[in-house]
């Protein structure tokens, strides 16, 4: 069944409204003026927001909704779309205003050969912006397709700054020796800290629920759903045990050992696609040992959450995890998620950086002996191997030098970039 062009100009005709309402937190994206993007990341990692914001960056320089063609497919006024149909949101829009437009495909991953469609707009010379939850929108059937004609932009929750901005803290140019906006700051921190950086969270009260809400619809839509799981309690104790050793590698024959442990039976290759599905959503990032051999880097990785407040959904008590997955996430947006390596050698490390020549430990504290023990002198013995790397430790509040190794707090970390 498809949707007719009347109902699809309902749709159009309505999100307008919505785009020209909404309250927007401007991110640090520039879009190139003639470029074609495909934003991918989490639920509600706010990529909607991101296409509203180049709406009101072209709205600025002139054009109006008669140049411009924006469709949720999440509608569930299209809940019946079919690849035919892409045809008639062109038609739809020409009916209505008679132009060319900038055309805006938000959350298109679940509509078949999505990027045949938006291939045919580009060879066509229209200008296309498209979003997505799901990484297997850029498979190397898709990139194919695509052929280098789009640039890719992985859309993560709020950084600190921007958490902030949303949350409408205003800080002077010397902040940092301001005893009150430095208390205001560290405040926020805790917040962050604990709950994440989801733009659609920071709004309400009992955040905890509504992660617990986006993570059931991560889980059972994104992942159970998308990949036809029929039984998913062997995933959920994956999940669960991924969370509990965010600051471990982890190998696919451990992980089906636990499961195997719970009376699930499952072998190797499920886990591994069970793996797979959840990085696939966004849910996690998979982080790759530094040094080893291709098997060793393949099936031995750490596996962070894309946001504090879904990992600590599954912890209690656990704020050296949650500050390492802070720090790991923070790296992955900074850098790229494919330029972000732990390095488990003769030394460990928590975060080696190569491109930008950098080594990081994290540590809540190192207050005790036997914690500076275990995290400062591989770091110091790396530096001294590797005099031209950035090497810090970063601890929740503390700030000092340990045996030449900067100390510096999150907070400040943060607020760097």
């Amino acid at each position: 069944m498809s949707v007719s062009k009347e109902v699809i100009k309902q749709c159009l005709i309505s999100k307008q409204r919505e785009v020209d309402e909404a309250e927007i937190v401007p991110r640090p994206v520039s879009f190139e003026e003639n470029g074609n993007y495909v934003i991918v990341g989490v639920r509600h990692a706010g990529k909607s927001y991101l296409l509203y914001q180049r709406v009101r960056q072209l709205q600025a320089a002139g054009k109006g909704w008669d140049e411009i063609l924006f469709v949720n497919f999440e509608d569930e006024r299209l809940a019946e779309f079919q690849t035919d149909d892409f045809n008639s949101l062109l038609e739809a829009h020409l009916e209505l205003y008679g132009k060319k437009p900038v055309v805006f495909l938000d959350e298109v991953q679940n509509i078949d050969h999505w990027d045949k469609f938006v291939r045919r707009l580009a060879d066509a010379k229209y200008k296309v912006y498209v979003t997505g939850s799901n990484a297997k929108m850029l498979s190397k059937e898709v990139a194919t397709t695509l052929g280098g004609r789009f640039f890719i932009y992985d859309a993560y929750p709020y950084s600190f700054r921007e958490y902030l901005a949303a949350q409408q803290v205003n800080l002077e140019q010397h902040w940092m020796y301001d005893t009150v906006q430095r208390s205001q700051v560290k405040r926020h921190l805790n917040d962050y800290f604990y709950y994440g950086g989801l733009p659609e969270i920071l709004s309400f009260q009992n955040k905890r629920f509504m992660l617990s809400s986006l993570y059931q619809k991560i889980y059972l839509g994104d992942i159970c759903a998308r990949n036809n799981i029929k039984r998913d309690r062997e995933l959920n104790i994956l999940i669960k045990k991924m969370a509990e050793s965010v600051k471990q590698p982890l190998s696919f024959n451990r992980l089906k050992n636990v499961i195997v442990a719970t009376g699930a039976p499952i072998s190797v290759p499920t886990t591994i696609d069970y793996v797979d599905y959840a990085s696939d959503s966004w849910l996690i990032l998979p982080m790759e040992n530094e040094v080893g051999k291709l098997t060793e880097k393949e099936m031995q990785k750490k596996y962070y959450f894309v946001d504090n407040g879904l990992l600590n959904l599954f912890l209690m008590n656990s704020e050296t995890s949650l500050l390492e997955n802070m720090v790991a996430v923070e790296l992955c947006r900074r850098f790229g998620k494919n330029n972000v390596f732990f390095l488990n050698a003769e030394k460990e490390i928590d975060f080696i950086v190569p491109d930008q020549k950098m080594a990081l430990q994290v540590s809540y504290t190192i207050k005790e002996e036997a914690t500076y023990n275990r995290e400062v002198p591989p770091l110091v013995k790396y530096a001294k191997a590797h005099p031209d790397w950035q090497c810090l430790l970063i601890a929740y509040d503390e700030e000092s030098t340990a045996e030449g190794i900067p100390v510096v707090p999150v907070w400040k970390w943060l607020m760097e970039a």
